[in-house]
Formats: structure tokens, sequence, C-alpha cells
């Protein structure tokens, strides 16, 4: 800094920048130009060498996201790494938490008070009580699933909610045809994807179809006309999908119970004024210095590009999903969190590299008891295996973490050694293509190599700093780090909403 105000405040610099353009308001665009104006390489390179300092230092204070103005939360894994967690403590100094991605397919559980609260749809913003809540555009909601979730909370929670007119919503033969698709599936050679049928895709695929439902159609008196079009689409090319209801839906006088359901709760939405224009909702609050903290579903490697396809989810889980999802600036980002649980769980079909075997009586069943690893929506035994580094730093190419939570640490209490998967390769001849395969026959077909470390016994749920926790388990954290390239910033020890420590060195 001191550098940087001798040469604004050098006379013959300010006479000779006079005559210059310094029309770019970035700090180290004109202190370029300055050294530039001085014709002098090794001056230059010594401002150079500051701005690099100047911007890595300010990455590097803002890393833990409590001094961003705009935090991006994001899974790293395949998903159910424990976002709710970090989310909620960021959340405490929110203005606003907004969801940008995916429909009730995903889902949060935390736990306040000895109670728990079991989210799909709703942000995790909604328990704290002077925070704003957005459920974004590039969201898809099932109304009654909404509701079903504020009444955990009381009618009261909608006095900080806001949904975005430009969200599509989830019918009730969205979800029938999602089963629909997954049962053909199963008879295939692959079998099923293993999804929630909640509907999820199948609504995307009306949005990409431009036939699909959105919020602002419930506000400007559209609504029937296109639920009848939507329907008389999904009856022609999913049979038996769209029977209740269809055969009236566009006469006014007909019965139609999802119709009625839906615009009971559309009535309630409108008088709490829930529904409305979010892309300038969030910019003017950008512009006010409002703090944004969003916070996506699924996870990166369930991204529909960049995921294992196609065992996949249907949208965007990655960091650029964030901007078609809320219509935020990639400019406006501060700070980018991936969450990455101390192992890797999966659920539904797809290559798993490091996954273990859960019906004996070693760490895979381990993993899977300790850690409740049952799914938030459908309740299904997840698939779990040793922590995959390969797999991080793919994530990390495609997200650019500024650092990671690492999650349900304590789940690993109690194994005598405990392994990192650091790289593969593909026989015969060791090479895989790429950072991460593509294929997923060459993906199945991997060989990970592992490096071992020793395990810990003693209990780290009461820990509140890194420097409590076992030796073994710091050794397991910087190992980590090691391996993927991340930097790990908060580390969860326990199932509680406190049950999370800052690692030393992050502010």
């Amino acid at each position: 800094p001191g550098l940087y105000v001798r040469l604004f405040c050098c006379r013959s610099v300010a006479d000779t920048t006079s005559k210059m353009e310094l029309s770019s308001s970035s700090s180290s665009s004109r202190v370029v130009l300055l050294a530039a104006a001085l014709t002098g390489s090794a001056l230059t390179a010594l401002v150079w060498t500051f701005v690099e300092r100047w911007q890595r230092d300010r990455k590097r204070r803002s890393v833990s996201g409590r001094s961003a103005q705009c935090c991006v939360v994001v899974g790293s894994q395949w998903g159910d790494e424990g976002k709710g967690k970090i989310v909620d403590v960021l959340a405490g100094g929110a203005d606003i938490v907004a969801r940008f991605n995916g429909g009730a397919n995903a889902g949060h559980t935390l736990e306040v008070d000895d109670k728990k609260y079991a989210f799909h749809l709703l942000p995790c913003g909604i328990l704290h009580e002077n925070c704003l809540n957005v459920i974004g555009n590039g969201v898809v909601a099932h109304l009654p699933t909404l509701f079903e979730e504020v009444d955990q909370l009381g009618k009261d929670a909608l006095d900080r909610l806001v949904v975005s007119d430009r969200a599509h919503v989830v019918l009730d033969s969205h979800k029938e045809i999602d089963g629909i698709i997954e049962n053909e599936k199963s008879n295939e050679k692959n079998g099923a994807l293993g999804t929630t049928k909640r509907g999820i895709g199948p609504c995307y695929a009306s949005k990409a179809n431009r036939n699909g439902v959105r919020f602002s159609d419930l506000l400007d008196g559209s609504f029937r006309e296109k639920l009848a079009n939507l329907r008389s689409f999904q009856r022609k090319h999913y049979p038996g999908a769209s029977d209740d209801g269809a055969d009236g839906a566009d006469d006014d006088d007909s019965e139609d119970p999802e119709y009625e359901q839906i615009q009971k709760f559309a009535k309630v939405l409108v008088e709490k004024k829930c529904i409305r224009d979010t892309v300038g909702l969030i910019d003017s609050a950008l512009k006010r210095g409002k703090k944004i903290l969003a916070e996506g579903a699924n996870a990166a490697l369930l991204d529909l590009d960049f995921g294992t396809y196609p065992y996949v989810t249907s949208s965007s889980t990655t960091s650029g999903g964030v901007c078609s999802g809320l219509g935020v600036p990639p400019s406006k980002i501060d700070c980018l969190i991936g969450v990455v649980k101390a192992y890797t769980t999966r659920v539904g079909a797809g290559p798993f590299p490091t996954e273990l075997d859960l019906r004996d009586d070693g760490p895979g069943q381990h993993l899977s008891e300790v850690g409740h690893e049952y799914g938030t929506t459908t309740g299904r035994k997840r698939r779990c295996g040793w922590l995959d580094a390969a797999l991080l730093r793919y994530s990390h190419a495609v997200n650019g973490y500024d650092s990671v939570c690492l999650t349900k640490l304590d789940v690993l209490t109690g194994l005598d050694t405990i392994k990192i998967g650091i790289s593969y390769s593909l026989p015969p001849h060791g090479h895989v293509a790429g950072l991460f395969p593509a294929s997923l026959t060459d993906l199945a077909n991997v060989d990970v190599e592992y490096v071992t470390l020793d395990g810990w016994q003693d209990d780290i749920t009461k820990c509140t700093s890194f420097d409590d926790l076992p030796t073994q388990a710091q050794r397991y954290i910087r190992a980590i780090e090691f391996y993927s390239g991340l930097t790990v910033s908060w580390v969860g020890i326990g199932p509680g909403r406190s049950d999370i420590i800052l690692m030393p060195g992050i502010i």
C-alpha cells in the first residue's frame, strides 16, 4: 500500500498520467499504467509483484466466506456432503440466502436445539429470523412440498421467503413421468439411473421444451391455459401421466384437484408477496452492500455437463450454475466454498472408484452405520467409500474453490487405518486420458492408488480448535490438502449445529 501511495503522490508521475486516459476503476490496472508511464521494466515488475501479493492476500482473507459480500457454497463430490452445516453458520451473517438450482430431489438436515429439520426446497437461512431467503429462477419447485416444509416452521416463515417469478413449477405429472422413465430404464442393460422420482428431470425437460409452467404464470392469469397445454403434450408423449384433471383442464367449470391445490397455495404466496423478481432484488441488494449467500443442491459430480453422465441430476450444480440460476454476474462472487465429506458417498447407480463393501464388518459398514448414510429425500442406503483426491482435483478444476469445508470427520473415529485415493491408472497401459475420465467404462475400470494413514480412537465432537484434534486427525486433514490441492477452512466434527471449527490461519 505504501508503494501505491508513493506512486500516486509523485509529481512527475502525476504530470505524465494527466495526459493518459485512466478510465479503468481497477486498482491493479491503474498501478500498472502508472508503472508503464515511468517506463521502467524493473519498477513494472515490482508493481506486478505488489499487485499479485495484494490480490492473493485479499483472497486469503476471504476464504472462510465470513467477510465476503457474495459467497457461494456447493457440493464437491456426489452430494450429501452436509452443505447445510456451513450454510447455516454463514447464514448468521448474511442478509440473503439464495438457492440457485435443483428441486426437492436434494435435502439438508439441520439439528437445532435437539430438533431436526429436513429441508428439500427451503434455503437453510430460513432458520434465521433476520435473513431473507430466495428460491432462484434456476430452481424447480413442487408447491405441496414447499408448504410441507413451511409448516415445520409456521406460516411466519413466508415473511422471509421470496420465490423467483422465473422459477418453474413441478407438477404431479412430472413426478409420474419420472417414475415411468425410471421403470423403463430398470429393464435396460445399465439399469435405472436412481433418481428420486420427484419430477425434477421431467420438469427441466418441460423448461427446455419451452412448454413449462413458471411462477409468473400464477400471477398473470395464464396458468390454467398453460397447464392444459402442458398436459396435452404429456398425454401425447407419456400416456397415463396426466390423467388427473386433464380432460377438463381447459374448462373453467370442471373439477381439477391439482389446479385447485396450486391456486390455493399461489393465493397464499401472492398475499405474502413471495413471488417476485429475484434478479432485481439481488442486484439491488448487492449495490446496497448487502451480504448474499448462495447455496447449491446436489454436487459437482452430479452436474449435467461435468458429472458422471448419465448418472447425474438435470441442472447445473457447479459454480457456473450460480450465475444462470440466480442472475448474479461472475464478477460479483467473492468467495466459493466447496463442501467435502471426509469420505465419499453416492446414491444410485454409476461408477464409484473408491467404493467399499457394506456387507461385511469392515470400514464400509462403519462409515454407513456411524455416518447414518441414508438419503434425506428417499431414505435409500448410500454407497460408501474412501475419500477420492483425484475426484476432488477434478472438482476443483471445474469450480475453482477458494477453500473447502470438510464435514463428518467424526465418523472416521474408531477406524484403525484410513485410506485416501490419490490417483487413477487404467489397465493395461496405466494412462488415464484427461483430468477425470468422461467415459464411464474407463471410470469403472480404473485402478486406484491409495495412501494409508493411522486412524484415531478419541472422541472429537468436543474439540473446539484444530489443535484439540488428535494428531492422526490433524495429519488426515493436512493429507487431504496435500493430495487434492485444496485449502481446508472449516471442519465439521459432529452432527450439532455448532459442531464445526475454523482452521488455523483462516480469517
